[in-house]
């Protein structure tokens, strides 16, 4: 199993755990969705330039 498929992976457990524990739909996707969003914002701007020049092929290394 790839990193990339055992990351979505855990990204459907914890999809799955917040609906499970009684939370509607939108909120798990909020989560799900803005989880991601805020590290990405939480990064310095030259840290997000390496990051969009990099491809996905080279991110997992």
């Amino acid at each position: 199993m790839s990193k990339n498929a055992k990351i979505a992976a855990g990204g459907v457990a914890v999809g799955l755990v917040l609906w499970l524990v009684g939370l509607p739909w939108w909120v798990v996707f909020l989560v799900l969705v803005g989880v991601p969003a805020a590290g990405y914002l939480a990064l310095d701007p030259s840290q997000r330039r390496r990051l969009r020049r990099l491809g996905r092929k080279e991110l997992g290394r």
